[in-house]
């Protein structure tokens, strides 16, 4: 028997219980996209009309979105297969980024709060950034606030050129984000100086340093590469994959999941520029996969490309993208392998700002012990209750498996 878990991550369904404390109540990533592109605000030379995911609905998409709002998207209305088990899950976690989410889904909700720093601006600690240039040898920092990646990217962009500074921004989650560029700044350079980040922001518990390198000549030119490196404090207790791991099992990461979870019980990663390469990696990844192996995937896109952008038109495309690749992946699957489709967070780009959505989650199963509904969750720690039991894998304190 195997396992794979794929997150899609940031496609929340909304519902969340709790949603109303984080400035969220009323997000929808799947339902609110649904609604543009059935209303035809998602119609573009690339796509248009109503959201198209035939093979997410047979695993049963539209009833897990039901499940969590009490209302079926336009478009999502078809029934699930008869082999499909669906529900949907809140999130313990007190935060709504991704590293707990991710934890969470492999049996470790995180019930600490993380450090995040001020809306001012300046928004980081002047000894943190006179240290931080001094161990560095930098002259100094661009940005040093709350900001979007690419917009901060395409404003400073090019004075970073000119002077050697780093662009140094956060945002509503607990990170420390630097952006420089490949060509004059170096992609060694820029992931040492990220080492040195994680070591002095250690002490305002801040779940991740992030490098983000980026090429162009001009504002109108940058663009971010593939090269991000995600630099995260380790999981406060075992998850899956080490549970996995310390039990001799093949494990497999694909995209960022290695960089979430600090390297620790991730196996060989297999890295991907997108999500369509990813895709493909994962495929890969089975066909190598080794009995009693978990396999663990993030689809990133969803989230960096098109929530962070709120790019309406965009979200839906990218879900139609990987809809439509779904086959390819069914189709290996073993009659005892279990897949387990679900998210992390929402990041409804129909919202206000730019930061993710306290949501609801879809779960989405394949090939599980019994079909139909499984319900309303209390925790994405039954995801990696479930992938134990189904692994035959000593469980843990947290989660409940779905059957």
């Amino acid at each position: 028997m195997r396992a794979l878990i794929l997150v899609l991550d940031s496609v929340g369904v909304g519902g969340a219980p709790d949603a109303a404390d984080y400035g969220d109540a009323g997000a929808d990533t799947v339902g609110h996209i649904a609604e543009a592109c059935a209303a035809g605000r998602a119609d573009t030379d690339r796509r248009e009309g109503p959201l198209r995911l035939p093979y997410l609905v047979a695993l049963g998409l539209g009833e897990a979105c039901e499940l969590a709002t009490g209302r079926r998207p336009p478009g999502l209305d078809g029934p699930a297969s008869a082999g499909a088990a669906f529900g949907c899950a809140s999130e313990r976690s007190r935060g709504k980024d991704t590293p707990s989410g991710h934890w969470e889904i492999a049996g470790v909700p995180v019930l600490f709060d993380w450090g995040y720093f001020p809306r001012s601006s300046p928004a980081f600690p002047p000894d943190l950034i006179r240290q931080l240039c001094a161990t560095a040898d930098l002259s100094g920092i661009l940005g040093d606030r709350h900001a979007s990646g690419t917009e901060i990217i395409a404003e400073l962009g090019e004075t970073h050129m000119r002077t050697g500074q780093p662009i140094c921004y956060t945002s509503a989650d607990s990170v420390f984000q630097i952006a420089a560029h490949e060509g004059t700044f170096g992609l060694d350079r820029l992931y040492r100086l990220c080492e040195a980040a994680r070591l002095l922001t250690d002490p305002f518990n801040i779940g991740r340093v992030i490098a983000r390198p980026f090429v162009g000549d001009t504002a109108t030119t940058f663009r971010r590469t593939a090269h991000r490196r995600d630099y995260a404090v380790p999981p406060p207790e075992a998850t899956i994959l080490d549970v996995a791991t310390a039990d001799g099992r093949p494990v497999l990461s694909i995209g960022k999941i290695d960089d979430i979870f600090a390297h620790r019980g991730t196996g060989r990663n297999l890295k991907g520029d997108d999500n369509d390469a990813l895709f493909t990696r994962t495929l890969d990844a089975l066909d190598v996969l080794g009995d009693g192996g978990l396999l663990f995937a993030n689809f990133v896109d969803f989230d960096t490309l098109y929530g962070h952008r709120r790019d309406v038109a965009g979200y839906a495309r990218a879900l139609e993208a990987l809809d439509a690749r779904l086959p390819e992946l069914l189709g290996r699957l073993r009659n005892d392998d279990l897949l387990v489709l679900t998210a992390d967070h929402g990041c409804d780009p129909t919202w206000k700002g730019s930061d993710h959505t306290r949501e609801r989650v879809p779960i989405l199963v394949a090939n599980g012990a019994s079909a139909g509904p499984i319900g309303r969750r209390a925790s994405f720690a039954d995801v990696g209750a479930t992938v134990a039991r189904h692994l035959q894998l000593a469980p843990g304190p947290n989660g409940a498996p779905f059957w």
